[in-house]
């Protein structure tokens, strides 16, 4: 189908990005992908929702005969973040070492080690380096105590000295480690994750809540041809939960109206999944998978470490469904298809920027997958994903005829 109207909303993940940020992200990217392709386009400034829960700009894009007018909106969850990343350190800190027993007592970590061993190390990378800077911070400690006892002092002043030093020591690397590391970042996140699965974050349940009125609202308002939910990273569980919420509120979602697709990138499903305690998140996967009015497109990268690659959101999940299984496409992408030859070499090694890839600009012209092009180009998300030589062609103006372009 091809696409002169489209509406994105972008469920943002555990993020603590500013609209403004994302707002300059999208622009910038934007930009080279239109220097990219020869497009023409303008991006219009962004605009707060009146309750800061959401914001949207809108984007004219032209290409060789073709114009397609996207309206891009964020629905946030900064400000959670960032309340969250106010807590305690050592209420992080202490989380992290009961999430995480949790998860190797109730099975979950065993079965992502089975299933994916690379992505379960780097969920259990926190808790061990939180051990070893711990360790470190004991082992100062111990050398400032034997020092001082050393010298002559009393013992309790030598214990009072090892004490300081080994606390100080620990905080001083965490915190000089902090900005390398994301570490006690990640210590909020898995705390946060773990009191949803459990029904403990009701602020999360009332924001999810809100973006599915806010999703169904949207839907049914919009004049666009498609509209696209996109999630990414743990965004993608949250669009899965909103979009699952709305769907049980008005079940004509995608029978009438724009059609609308669920677009998934770099997700970590599994995270929240495999959690015994996470039944109604596991029913909103099988909700989708039978969805028959959307489409849901699921892209994954093994260049991705801290998603879950390769990863079939049913199936991994114990689903099973029959013929009635509609969702999800699974799409698995090569960064180096993606990028500038020659040039994957150290860039692998940054693990956030890796991360991020699947939402930046494309550095070589006729990749399949191209994020700037699903939310601003002139072919249906579902098209692009499953006739991917159709989705190249048409950046030269080439349509191939389309069955379902009257709907």
């Amino acid at each position: 189908m091809q696409v002169h109207r489209r509406l994105v909303i972008h469920v943002q993940g555990y993020d603590a990005r500013s609209l403004a940020e994302n707002f300059d992200r999208f622009q910038r990217e934007y930009a080279r992908a239109c220097e990219l392709y020869g497009l023409s386009g303008e991006v219009r400034a962004a605009v707060e929702a009146r309750d800061g829960m959401s914001g949207m700009w809108d984007v004219a894009t032209r290409g060789e005969g073709w114009q397609v007018e996207t309206r891009y909106r964020l629905l946030r969850w900064d400000d959670l973040v960032r309340n969250d990343l106010a807590r305690a350190p050592w209420w992080k800190i202490v989380q992290m070492y009961r999430t995480t027993g949790i998860a190797l007592l109730n099975g979950s970590f065993g079965r992502m080690l089975r299933m994916n061993w690379r992505f379960a190390l780097i969920a259990f990378a926190p808790i061990l380096l939180i051990t070893v800077w711990l360790l470190l911070g004991s082992f100062v400690g111990i050398l400032c105590m034997n020092l001082v006892a050393a010298l002559g002092a009393p013992l309790l002043v030598a214990k009072i000295v090892g004490g300081v030093t080994g606390v100080g020591g620990f905080a001083s690397v965490l915190w000089l480690s902090e900005p390398i590391t994301g570490l006690l970042q990640r210590c909020d996140e898995a705390a946060s994750i773990d009191e949803f699965v459990n029904g403990k974050r009701k602020d999360w349940s009332e924001r999810l809540d809100a973006f599915a009125g806010d999703v169904a609202d949207a839907v049914h308002e919009s004049q666009a041809d498609e509209v696209v939910i996109v999630g990414h990273g743990f965004g993608a569980a949250l669009a899965i939960n909103g979009l699952g919420r709305a769907l049980a509120r008005d079940g004509t979602l995608g029978h009438s109206g724009p059609r609308v697709a669920l677009l998934t990138l770099g997700a970590c499903l599994p995270v929240v999944s495999f959690n015994p305690e996470a039944k109604g998140f596991r029913n909103r996967l099988r909700q989708l998978a039978t969805a028959t009015g959307i489409g849901w497109i699921d892209v994954q990268s093994r260049d991705d470490i801290l998603s879950f690659c390769p990863f079939d959101p049913i199936a991994g999940n114990d689903i099973v469904l029959g013929a009635e299984r509609r969702n999800p496409q699974v799409l698995t992408v090569r960064f180096r298809d993606l990028w500038a030859a020659g040039s994957s070499g150290l860039r692998r090694l940054r693990v956030s920027k890796l991360h991020d890839q699947l939402l930046l600009a494309n550095e070589r012209a006729g990749a399949a997958y191209d994020y700037t092009l699903i939310c601003c180009g002139p072919l249906d998300l579902v098209t692009r994903a499953t006739r991917p030589q159709q989705a190249v062609a048409a950046m030269a103006g080439k349509f191939e005829p389309d069955p379902a372009a009257g709907r």
